[in-house]
């Protein structure tokens, strides 16, 4: 049996202010920091010991995925960053309150931007200080492939090359991997795993430092997938991060 685990970062700063974040490259909060070392003693103890690891460009993933493998003695794995794996970017939604937004264009409007499969966000414009081009850490990336709005679809199309072609096939090597990265970069690769279609897939919403365990057989068949956590209080932790595009009542 091989197994991949996908965890979404702990929640950051501006989870914590209700903001959307996209590929502002915000830090963890202190409940974050909690939320990951909690991730990484529940996967300790539940006897994971990972072969690789993956992660985005971005700190609140980076130092989720660090704060996991120090709680696991497992510092010295190896660890691939990716700007691939980067959150779907929300153009120029980045920065502002959901439930202001919300406030302002309606919850429907905002859900659509958040939740829906191929409509993205007003794109910044190219003079924009937050353009991805004008970030050193993106200086080998094609202009082209640097976005300035996303939709999920967006998002899938840029993630899918390197789960098919990079940590898929890693499978072969090793029998477990752990991959961190962010709400709508993971819902992508658990859309391509689960056969979920366009539609529901707004339906899913990942907590915080959950980790998703995706367990294959010998031909790496999916065979079974679970939260890694108790079952209510996971679907708790799901219903608050729907509810964070809502304007307050």
């Amino acid at each position: 049996m091989k197994k991949i685990v996908l965890l979404r970062h702990g929640e950051s700063q501006w989870n914590k202010e209700n903001r959307f974040t996209g590929w502002t490259d915000v830090d963890l909060s202190e409940k974050g920091v909690a939320e990951a070392e909690k991730a990484g003693d529940a996967l300790r103890d539940a006897g994971f010991a990972f072969g690789m690891a993956y992660t985005s460009y971005l700190k609140r993933a980076v130092k989720t995925l660090n704060c996991v493998l120090d709680r696991m003695n497992e510092d010295w794995i190896p660890v691939e960053k990716t700007w691939r794996l980067n959150e779907k970017h929300y153009g120029t939604l980045q920065g502002l309150n959901k439930s202001e937004t919300a406030a302002k264009y309606g919850d429907e409007q905002v859900h659509i931007w958040r939740r829906s499969y191929d409509i993205a966000p007003v794109a910044m414009e190219a003079d924009d200080p937050r353009n991805p081009e004008k970030d050193p850490r993106y200086a080998g990336v094609p202009d082209e492939y640097l976005p300035r709005t996303e939709s999920l679809k967006d998002a899938i199309a840029r993630v899918m090359p390197y789960w098919e072609c990079v940590i898929f096939p890693s499978l072969k090597q090793h029998d477990n991997l752990l991959v961190v990265a962010h709400g709508n970069s993971l819902r992508g690769i658990v859309k391509h795993l689960k056969g979920i279609s366009d539609t529901d897939i707004a339906s899913l919403n990942l907590p915080t430092a959950v980790p998703y365990v995706f367990e294959f057989d010998d031909k790496l068949n999916l065979t079974k997938d679970y939260f890694l956590g108790d079952p209510e209080e996971v679907r708790k932790l799901m219903e608050a991060v729907a509810k964070q595009g809502a304007a307050k009542k």
